[in-house]
């Protein structure tokens, strides 16, 4: 997978079909944000990870501070656009220099390498293109298979994986259901174990519930199964189609649980 040609083409779609969209519309699958919002995100995104790279930023600390001191977001639409390309253009930059054992700073904590910047913008600039696309009520393009397969990946791993992370201490881990994700057409298969986390927050006394997932242990028994082709299982997993654009069986407890991951979303 040549993960900087898919970062430049999908972030170069992205820009193309915001570019002639209503910057007011509204995001269907970000629904807080306008097509312009939406425009100024990734651009963003990809000004503060080329310079996470690029400052070899290693710590919490540092990355709070990039953070406090982000750029001035231009008032229009063709002034994103120009910011957007340079950009995207600066990270490929420092992808390209960095090798993916190099250490940097992530928000995920178990994998604070340059390598984990490169496989998280492959997917959000797919996800975020998809976005674009959505938003201004043009047909969404294909993910190639082994783009599709990684983003399921990266979604089972990285983006579920890290909701325990961001939880407060003392939260319980609850199983609800193990549920096999089957692509039809690659015979890729994912076995999950879906629950949920819940609990009250030390300090400020809240309650709280979130759906989780992680992969399962081999040879655990699926009690609910999602099926459809390895793109379907990737739009659908990364909250970019509708929950019954797949289809999934089994019990009544396996099918809400998986239900409620999906709705939960992932911006």
């Amino acid at each position: 997978m040549d993960r900087l040609a898919i970062i430049a083409r999908e972030a170069d779609r992205f820009a193309a079909v915001l570019a002639d969209c209503d910057p007011n519309a509204q995001c269907p699958t970000c629904p807080d944000w306008t097509a312009q919002d939406l425009l100024w995100h990734l651009t963003d995104v990809h000004q503060f990870w080329s310079r996470v790279l690029g400052e070899d930023i290693r710590t919490d600390e540092a990355a709070d501070a990039l953070e406090q001191n982000p750029p001035e977001r231009p008032a229009d639409v063709r002034g994103i656009l120009g910011m957007r390309e340079n950009a995207t253009l600066r990270l490929l930059e420092q992808l390209t220099d960095l090798g993916d054992d190099e250490p940097r700073w992530s928000w995920f904590p178990a994998d604070q390498t340059v390598g984990f910047t490169r496989r998280m913008q492959t997917y959000e600039a797919t996800m975020h293109r998809v976005d674009a696309e959505l938003t201004a009520g043009k047909e969404v393009s294909p993910i190639a298979p082994d783009v599709a397969k990684g983003a399921v990946d990266h979604c089972v791993d990285v983006m579920w994986e890290a909701i325990g992370a961001w939880l407060p201490d003392g939260f319980e881990d609850e199983s609800l259901a193990i549920v096999e994700l089957v692509a039809s057409d690659t015979g890729d298969r994912w076995l999950l174990d879906i629950g949920h986390f819940s609990g009250v927050g030390a300090s400020s006394g809240k309650p709280f519930d979130y759906a989780r997932a992680r992969r399962a242990p081999e040879g655990s028994e699926p009690t609910g199964t999602v099926t459809g082709t390895v793109e379907q299982l990737a739009l659908w997993a990364w909250g970019r189609a509708p929950v019954d654009s797949v289809e999934l069986t089994g019990s009544d407890d396996a099918v809400a649980a998986t239900r409620r991951l999906i709705e939960q979303g992932i911006q």
